[in-house]
């Protein structure tokens, strides 16, 4: 079917969106059905921390909106450009960067008053941030005019049911990490046997030094680990607020010679730091997805994450791909650094493991996944009678 679908994203920075838009282009440019890429912003304060904008990475048409960081554009000029956009487009269906900013709800009411079909990604679960009864009523209210909603696992998926939107409605699409152009599974799993040394314990943190993080429960977990294995080593890979914080308590713990920080890593350093670590930790307070974990099994990486993380129960087999422990408990995070040690002695096993696990989690089948949920959406919009709503013009 011929469709024109507008997509609207919030910051160029994203380079795992680069590759599903860069898929989604490929996918559909010599197709009937042409998808618009909308990025509002080139990126987010604090983002720049961790490695710049990469338009090298973003190999398909889009319009940028505004240039510099997301915050630093005034409220007003945000929505009154976005709400004009909408205003104006002869798209079948808007995607909505999320729902809770002013100028998403101001896009999302002109797109209804015009019967343009709404749609929505959606990163957040159940255990999120805690919400009020207020704001609970308020992302029912959302929802419920949207005819799309994309997620990104089961509990996301349990948190838009919650608030009120049908299964039918309901898209699950696969999160999908930004790999290289030369990237090789195979090969991924030969480097990391190749780096990987079973006698050695390294674990390692990718991405921002900040408090949502529980970094200082990380160090806690491995100053306990430390104890009895003196030769342990912590990687903590990243840059942000809590930088200097975590020195310190480094020193009071007395592990600072065993705990690296080597600063934002990307490319080939950050490859050879996956492939060389026993495992990857993520024991974040917030977590909607994790995408770290998904860049980490591409190379064999097994991964311990926080039952916040919401891509535990997708990514994690415990004892094959990684363990999950209690939110912000040091005794079970220490006590799965030990099981980890243990259960992926065998490093090809293990790596073999992760990439049987990851091998569906594609920019190709993402990108797939967002042609089929619009296509059906809009065919069942176009084969349900109108019930008095408004219309586009012709």
């Amino acid at each position: 079917m011929s469709m024109k679908v507008d997509i609207w994203h919030n910051i160029t920075w994203s380079r795992y969106k680069a590759g599903v838009f860069n898929e989604l282009h490929r996918q559909t440019k010599d197709g009937p059905s042409s998808f618009r890429i909308f990025q509002i912003a080139e990126t987010e304060t604090g983002r720049n921390e961790l490695a710049p904008v990469d338009y090298s990475k973003h190999r398909y048409p889009f319009r940028l909106l505004f240039e510099g960081a997301y915050e630093s554009v005034p409220l007003w000029r945000m929505s009154r450009r976005l709400a004009g956009l909408v205003a104006t487009t002869d798209a079948d269906m808007v995607i909505l960067a999320g729902y809770h900013r002013p100028e998403y709800w101001l896009q999302l009411l002109v797109g209804r008053l015009r019967g343009v079909a709404m749609g929505v990604f959606c990163d957040s679960t159940g255990r999120d941030r805690p919400t009020s009864r207020l704001r609970s009523l308020l992302k029912r209210l959302f929802f419920s005019n949207v005819q799309l909603a994309f997620c990104y696992g089961s509990r996301s998926r349990a948190y838009l049911m919650e608030h009120g939107v049908s299964p039918a409605n309901i898209f699950i699409r696969r999160q999908a990490a930004e790999l290289p152009p030369e990237y090789s599974a195979a090969a991924a799993v030969e480097g990391r046997v190749k780096q990987a040394d079973p006698n050695r314990r390294r674990f390692l943190y990718v991405g921002r030094l900040a408090k949502e993080k529980s970094l200082d429960t990380l160090v806690e977990a491995f100053a306990k680990h430390r104890r009895t294995h003196p030769d342990a080593e912590l990687f903590l890979i990243g840059a942000g607020p809590e930088l200097e914080p975590l020195r310190r308590l480094c020193e009071r713990l007395t592990v600072k010679d065993a705990v690296r920080f080597p600063g934002a890593r990307s490319g080939e350093a950050l490859v050879e730091a996956y492939q060389g670590a026993t495992c990857l930790v993520l024991p974040s307070l917030s977590e909607p997805w994790g995408l770290v974990v998904n860049e980490a099994l591409s190379y064999g990486c097994p991964a311990i994450v926080s039952d916040n993380c919401g891509c535990g129960p997708e990514l994690i087999e415990p004892g094959r791909t990684g363990f999950i422990f209690k939110t912000g408990d040091v005794e079970d995070l220490a006590g799965c650094l030990e099981k980890a040690c243990e259960a992926f002695g065998d490093v090809r096993t293990t790596a073999d493991h992760c990439m049987t696990l990851i091998a569906d989690y594609t920019p190709q089948r993402s990108a797939g996944q967002i042609i089929a949920a619009c296509e059906a959406t809009l065919q069942k919009r176009r084969s349900t009678p109108a019930t008095g709503s408004a219309t586009r013009p012709k």
